[in-house]
């Protein structure tokens, strides 16, 4: 008889991080389930690289909408009043937070989720704030594995709402599907200033705190300035998140662009694939002696090789003491 090849067993790194017991109710929803997946991927813990297979083939379904903007624009109410916009429409909703870190611990501050404390009872959303420890992008480092993971979990709307740094926050747009970006009235020759950064970005551009003096003048003024993306102006709403005023309006303005642009799942796992990379890397480079990397460094400080030459010698080096 012959005999047949056999199904090829787990790899070392299965077999050294075997996937956890919960690790089916992630994928089946389960609150619990999905806390502790956030955590191992936010700590990056051994756990968080069975979540990050386990999910690989379950991404793309939610659509993540990234709210950005600079503070004192009433984000957090605003992401609030849409979170309860889109369970009125039944929708599943899960929402990353990312607060300013605390200079004493580096955990969020909870800003937000204290904000948007009336959603604490609803099954159907699942807030979860992440510090930023001092990244400048307005997201946190592990902010888009979080995301991957509710979009794994079955939640159907995906929202981000960013520390709201300013300018630098254009790091929204690498990894949301719609990106709102909310303004104050009364922003005057203050929209020169960000129209560089964070005005170019928008999918959809709100004025919030409608009810204030020179909202009008505002949403006329970013009209005016507004660029078109793929061939279609940029929408320029007003709303009052306090009042629920233009909120069901922004959130038929995001659901329409949603339509039009389906999350891609290879793009998610492209973006996977390069947060995997730079762990890697990462990792390798906290492990070297400090004496190579002083050697590498001597040679580019002293002109004996160029940088092209030492980054090629330090991956060599890399794989070398990775076998």
């Amino acid at each position: 008889m012959q005999n047949t090849p056999s199904s090829p067993g787990p790899s070392a790194a299965q077999a050294a991080f075997p996937a956890p017991a919960w690790l089916p109710g992630l994928l089946a929803g389960e609150r619990a389930a999905l806390a502790r997946a956030i955590t191992a991927v936010e700590n990056e813990t051994p756990e968080a690289r069975a979540v990050l297979r386990a999910i690989r083939d379950r991404l793309g379904r939610a659509l993540v909408v990234g709210f950005t903007g600079a503070p004192g624009a009433g984000k957090s109410t605003l992401v609030s009043a849409y979170v309860a916009e889109l369970r009125r429409r039944s929708l599943s909703v899960g929402v990353v937070a990312v607060d300013p870190s605390s200079p004493l611990t580096g955990g969020a501050i909870l800003g937000d989720r204290i904000r948007m404390s009336q959603h604490a009872a609803d099954p159907g959303v699942f807030i979860r704030s992440l510090a930023s420890r001092g990244h400048l992008g307005g997201l946190s480092r592990t902010a888009a594995r979080v995301i991957d993971v509710f979009d794994a979990s079955g939640r159907d709307i995906v929202v981000v709402e960013t520390v709201g740094t300013g300018q630098s926050e254009v790091e929204i747009a690498e990894i949301a599907d719609v990106r709102v970006v909310v303004n104050a009235p009364g922003l005057g020759d203050d929209i020169q200033a960000i129209k560089a950064g964070i005005l170019e970005i928008a999918d959809v551009l709100v004025v919030n705190k409608s009810d204030l003096p020179f909202a009008e003048r505002s949403a006329r003024q970013l009209a005016a300035m507004a660029a078109q993306r793929d061939g279609r102006p940029v929408p320029v709403l007003r709303t009052s998140a306090t009042r629920n005023e233009g909120v069901p309006d922004l959130a038929d303005a995001i659901a329409a662009l949603g339509r039009r642009k389906r999350p891609d799942p290879r793009a998610r796992l492209r973006r996977l694939l390069a947060g995997l990379a730079q762990d890697w890397f990462r990792r390798r480079l906290e492990a070297l002696p400090a004496e190579a990397l002083d050697a590498l460094a001597l040679d580019l400080l002293e002109g004996n090789a160029d940088t092209d030459t030492v980054l090629n010698n330090l991956l060599q080096l890399l794989s070398r003491e990775s076998r």
